[in-house]
């Protein structure tokens, strides 16, 4: 497995024929939504305001400064030493710290961090302390105001950069690129937030936008008041703040891993993608991205329609029950990639530098250990996150629609339904290079 790959890749191993996956999973949205609306005849999720408040100690510990600027100094500095690694390491990718530790270990790491811990992004920011650092240059930031307006589409395109970079762009593995990007990233971040205020990093910053909304489905929750508080994921869920951009972040995040699949496909390698550069591999994200985007707004503002509402909100007032179907195509998408490929980050910290006769924890002649995993589980996994991902999908997307109409109607939410089904069948087609 290769650090240009970033995705599981296509496998041929699955344990049941493909069409069986296939047909199963549409079988079991169907059939999940058909007991939705014959046994989930009112809201059972609760508000935003739902959840049990953590001991108060607790939250002063979460909530204090210690905790948090300890945090961020030390993934500073660990973000430093990457940088570090990228400069002055070996120059082989296959034996440079920085490649892995970024798309692997951190990018793909963030998902499970952020379902057990929350947000964790958000707390342990480097970013953050480099702008309180600079914060005497602009005192006042003179974009604050704008922000509320903004919402979530600066993290939306900030994230869609760096997919860019990690599915696209050729040179993606190289450290040289992976220390450009780090610093480019650091400069640009921390110089918005000096004119929008610290608040920007949780409207821009991508990295910190996915991690909170890939905790948007943990157990960790804030009341309305800020009170920290544990509650059923879905309920979390459902407590999504409505902000301008979520539905587009969520689409970014669906359709680049759609472009994953596709991109790992013999109908993409031997047709739109077989000259490998960037002009096809931009094109192709943007399309899938399109497609997804086209797909949702067509099922949310047609069931908006034929429930009576307006049509132009219902993609902002769905989006939050779109984030369990993205995190699950992330699941399967990266699940085998962080526990095989992710060894190499730990091989290669014992020589960061690759200086001759340096062994600092007895790895660096290990090799990967590709039978950590099966494939047969690698496959299951897949295709369990997927069908999990949809089948919870529509159970908040029938919440919703109870808490906007207070009565679900099977014809309101079909174009919804299809429209789930559609993304189910084609990223396990697309995971099983079908």
């Amino acid at each position: 497995m290769s650090v240009l790959a970033h995705g599981v890749g296509s496998r041929t191993d699955l344990p049941i024929p493909i069409g069986f996956a296939l047909y199963g999973a549409g079988a079991a949205i169907l059939f999940s939504f058909a007991v939705l609306l014959l046994f989930w005849r009112r809201p059972r999720l609760g508000g935003s305001d739902s959840g049990r408040p953590v001991p108060a100690g607790l939250q002063r510990v979460v909530d204090g400064a210690p905790l948090r600027r300890g945090l961020q100094a030390l993934v500073l500095v660990v973000a430093a030493f990457v940088v570090a690694v990228a400069l002055f390491g070996p120059r082989e990718t296959s034996r440079n710290l920085a490649p892995w530790a970024v798309y692997v270990t951190f990018w793909v790491g963030l998902v499970p961090l952020s379902l057990l811990l929350g947000p964790v992004a958000r707390v342990a920011n480097p970013l953050r302390l480099l702008h309180r650092w600079l914060r005497v240059l602009v005192p006042r930031a003179p974009g604050a105001g704008r922000l509320p307006a903004l919402g979530l589409w600066p993290a939306a395109g900030s994230l869609l950069v760096f997919v860019w970079l990690e599915l696209v762009y050729p040179g993606r593995a190289e450290p040289v690129t992976v220390a450009v990007f780090l610093l480019a990233h650091a400069v640009v971040h921390v110089a918005l937030a000096l004119w929008f205020g610290e608040d920007w990093f949780a409207h821009g910053d991508g990295f910190e936008a996915y991690s909170t909304l890939i905790a948007r489905v943990s157990p960790w929750g804030r009341r309305d008041d800020g009170r920290l508080v544990l509650r059923s994921p879905l309920a979390n869920a459902m407590a999504t703040p409505a902000q301008p951009g979520l539905a587009a972040l969520v689409v970014v995040l669906l359709g680049s891993t759609a472009f994953d699949g596709l991109s790992r496909t013999v109908f993409w390698q031997s047709g739109p993608g077989e000259a490998n550069d960037t002009l096809s591999g931009t094109l192709g994200l943007l399309v899938m991205i399109a497609i997804v985007a086209v797909l949702y707004l067509l099922g949310t503002r047609l069931s908006g329609r034929l429930a009576g509402q307006d049509p132009a909100v219902q993609p902002g007032r769905y989006a939050a029950t779109v984030i369990p179907i993205a995190l699950g195509y992330t699941v399967a998408h990266y699940f085998s990639l962080l526990l095989l490929d992710g060894q190499t980050t730990w091989i290669l910290a014992s020589n960061p530098f690759g200086a001759d006769g340096v062994d600092l924890f007895g790895t660096y002649d290990n090799r990967v250990d590709l039978t950590a995993v099966s494939s047969d589980t690698i496959a299951l996994v897949q295709v369990g996150a997927i069908i999990l991902g949809h089948v919870v999908g529509v159970t908040l997307a029938h919440e919703r629609a109870l808490l906007s109409a207070r009565r679900a109607r099977a014809s309101d939410q079909l174009p919804l339904v299809i429209v789930m089904v559609c993304f189910t069948l084609g990223g396990l087609g697309l995971m099983f290079g079908f």
